[in-house]
């Protein structure tokens, strides 16, 4: 069974303020507040120590994620994690434990997040996340494999008639404060000359009831959070998405500096699920083709041949785990995300390399 825990992080309390949704990061902040909380249960490995070990001894991986965006990260009445999301946080644990049930999500809030991963409390921060360089550097932060390629959009009642930015001209826009969805809306807005009034919150519940009972014209954010957010709208149909795109926004799972030999285990099981979609390798498959594969690559994959998952401090069939208890990327996608769910977002950029995407796995050499 999965592991399902609330925790309460009393550390976060007092940097709720600094660290608000995607803020411009303050890194000694966050080193003072984690060298203040003291030790804990799951803390970071000391620099140069190792998260695999910290890991195993504690026989599961902590990811935080999300707990209210269905298709990514969504908790049911019954305790149960399910999303894009959540799966990948089980692919982790299928690469290290070789059972993908042996982990925990911790759902974090976007002002907890980085201070979770800095303080040790979580192993990786899988959730709506955007890659930048100030995270990227300043927070300590290293980001691994892109899972999934977004942009920031608008949802606006059909109703209004809103069809284009310049619609809302003179109108109302929700946005989480001290965001980067803040900061892109406002230069977005001033680059075109349109004039807005900002109706900001601090949490995402309270940003979405402003915008349901009608308080603002448009709500903000990244398209896959507005798709997924939009399932739970009264009348979801009363609804649209702009076509309109205002910026990148890279999402993937991330680690903490220091660890080089955690940072290329989580990345290169994201990879691992690009290879298998790649090679036609998926769950129902994966034993027949580790037992039947003439292809050098794939046996390199499915650990056969060669020692590739000792390089990782991983068992040989680590990649063969990943993909025969969780999937490949499509299967991934397909099961969170596909014309078959509530949340259906087209793959778009999301796709193969050779399908028009982005998504390319390294040679398993």
């Amino acid at each position: 069974m999965s592991r399902k825990f609330f925790p309460v992080f009393a550390l976060l309390i007092v940097l709720s303020m600094v660290l608000a949704a995607c803020a411009a990061p303050v890194a000694e902040e966050v080193a003072v507040a984690v060298e203040e909380a003291g030790e804990t249960e799951g803390a970071a490995p000391a620099e140069g120590g190792s998260t695999l070990a910290t890991v195993k001894e504690r026989g599961y991986v902590i990811c935080g994620g999300n707990a209210n965006v269905p298709g990514f990260g969504f908790i049911d009445t019954e305790g149960n994690y399910s999303g894009f999301d959540i799966d990948f946080c089980k692919a982790v644990a299928a690469a290290v434990f070789g059972d993908a049930e042996k982990y925990e999500i911790r759902p974090l809030s976007s002002q907890e997040r980085f201070t979770a991963l800095q303080s040790g409390e979580i192993d990786t921060l899988i959730r709506n996340t955007t890659w930048t360089l100030s995270r990227d550097t300043d927070l300590g932060a290293n980001f691994t494999a892109t899972t999934f390629y977004d942009g920031q959009g608008f949802i606006v009642r059909i109703a209004d008639g809103i069809t284009a930015l310049e619609d809302l001209d003179g109108g109302t826009v929700c946005v989480q404060t001290g965001t980067t969805t803040e900061a892109n809306l406002a230069d977005v807005m001033a680059a075109r000359g349109i004039s807005y009034e900002p109706i900001v919150y601090e949490d995402v519940e309270t940003g979405w009831t402003t915008y349901e009972e009608g308080r603002c014209d448009a709500y903000t954010t990244d398209k896959s959070g507005l798709v997924s957010r939009r399932t739970l709208l009264g009348n979801p149909d009363d609804h649209m998405i702009m076509d309109e795109t205002i910026s990148k926004e890279p999402l993937g799972p991330v680690v903490r500096h220091g660890d080089d030999q955690w940072f290329d285990i989580v990345q290169w099981t994201v990879f691992a699920t690009f290879f298998a979609e790649e090679h036609g390798i998926t769950s129902a498959n994966a034993d027949d083709m580790m037992a039947n594969t003439k292809s050098p690559s794939e046996k390199k994959f499915f650990g056969t041949e060669g020692e590739l998952g000792s390089f990782l401090g991983l068992d040989a069939d680590w990649a063969y785990n990943v993909v025969s208890q969780v999937g490949s990327y499509s299967e991934i996608y397909d099961r969170n995300l596909g014309p078959d769910t509530k949340t259906f977002i087209p793959r778009g950029l999301n796709s193969l390399y050779v399908d028009g995407g982005l998504l390319y796995a390294p040679a398993w050499r």
